[in-house]
């Protein structure tokens, strides 16, 4: 048999025509910065036209990570400080991004004209699919903050095959019942519309202590020049359908999901109430102290590190350094892992700064985090 011998093939970059190697190095720069700050598409759908912004460049065998934002925030001011935080530069390396603003609400989006029929969070997550054929995508990781945790669920239920995991953060998966209707429209008599939004961002204890986060995000909501906008997708969430999840039944969430919301924040029992009807084996939920109504915004080195667990979980970055909160957990995890396999993650993670018993949970692996 004939030695096999190693052969090196470098990947061959032509100049164009007339072309310097210096000027070569400037347009690859150029490229690159391009990348760096997002190239913005916008698609037509069914449903009228959506806006996404993606940065970096598709990995071979790797889904996107896909960001839908809450109502009164767009992509920005709902994930920027989490996908700017240091720790979180080693997770997008590795994952194309686009982040999903809902139509008028992107920045610069004009006010659409008075009776216009905005779409239902049902129809916002059918225009999801027109974004993926668009880009060529065919899996995503979604990250979904309130009405966009909604939004990526409802797409999820519909498109199991193209979703390989789900952070959702804040989610509601209930319909409004008639006494939360009552509720809502007595509030809207005496509350305006801003006041209303920044009560389902941010805690009571948070509105009332003013804080400099506080402060800014008001004043986002109140002076958005597309305030009518953010009103019809206020509307749009009001009147969102129940998600019918049924734990064991055939309405669930099949994909790997992490569950997250701050303890006190305004969700936090609807959350609760999520987990307990998804499947436990494949259902994480992290309860985060300290962060408030949006986690993302108050603890986005708490939530990297969860996140960057979550896709260790899914077969991602196996080789990603061990943080602080990873190494307290690994023994149990590794125990863990041996009776239910890679995927099987039921378990409740308690983020605190003190210690103290968790209050009994699903069928399942529960653990308490102390950070």
């Amino acid at each position: 048999m004939a030695e096999l011998q190693e052969v090196q093939i470098t990947e061959e970059k032509p100049l164009l025509p007339g072309q310097t190697p210096e000027v070569a190095k400037e347009a690859e720069l150029a490229a690159r910065i391009l990348l760096d700050r997002g190239q913005t598409h916008s698609v037509e759908t069914p449903y009228g036209s959506v806006t996404f912004t993606v940065y970096g460049t598709p990995k071979p065998k790797r889904p996107a990570i896909l960001t839908y934002h809450d109502v009164g925030l767009n992509y920005k001011s709902c994930f920027q400080p989490l996908f700017q935080f240091g720790d979180m530069q080693e997770i997008i390396q590795n994952f194309v991004r686009v982040h999903v603003d809902a139509p008028g609400m992107e920045e610069g989006a004009p006010v659409f004209p008075l009776g216009y029929q905005y779409p239902s969070l049902d129809q916002l997550a059918d225009m999801i699919p027109c974004i993926l054929q668009y880009l060529n995508f065919s899996t995503i990781i979604g990250i979904g903050v309130g009405a966009g945790a909604y939004i990526l669920s409802r797409y999820a239920l519909n498109h199991q095959d193209t979703v390989e995991g789900l952070v959702l953060i804040n989610i509601d998966p209930n319909a409004k019942g008639w006494m939360d209707w009552a509720a809502h429209k007595l509030t809207g008599l005496t509350s305006s519309i801003s006041e209303m939004i920044l009560g389902h961002l941010f805690s009571q204890e948070e509105l009332s202590g003013n804080s400099e986060l506080i402060q800014k995000y008001r004043n986002i909501i109140t002076q958005a020049p597309n305030l009518d906008n953010i009103e019809l997708y206020w509307n749009s969430y009001n009147n969102r359908r129940d998600l019918n999840f049924e734990r064991g039944g055939d309405i669930t969430l099949k994909c790997p999901v992490m569950l997250v919301v701050g303890d006190q924040a305004p969700h936090e029992d609807a959350v609760v109430e999520c987990n307990s009807k998804l499947d436990p084996t494949q259902t994480s939920f992290l309860k985060m102290a300290d962060s408030g109504g949006q986690p993302q915004l108050t603890q986005p080195g708490k939530l990297t590190e969860a996140f960057k667990y979550f896709l260790q979980g899914m077969g991602y970055m196996a080789s990603s350094c061990m943080t602080r909160l990873s190494r307290s957990r690994t023994a149990s995890l590794t125990s863990a892992a041996s009776i239910d396999g890679s995927r099987s993650r039921s378990r409740t993670l308690s983020q605190s700064s003190e210690s103290g018993t968790l209050p009994s949970g699903p069928p399942g692996h529960t653990m308490e985090v102390s950070c």
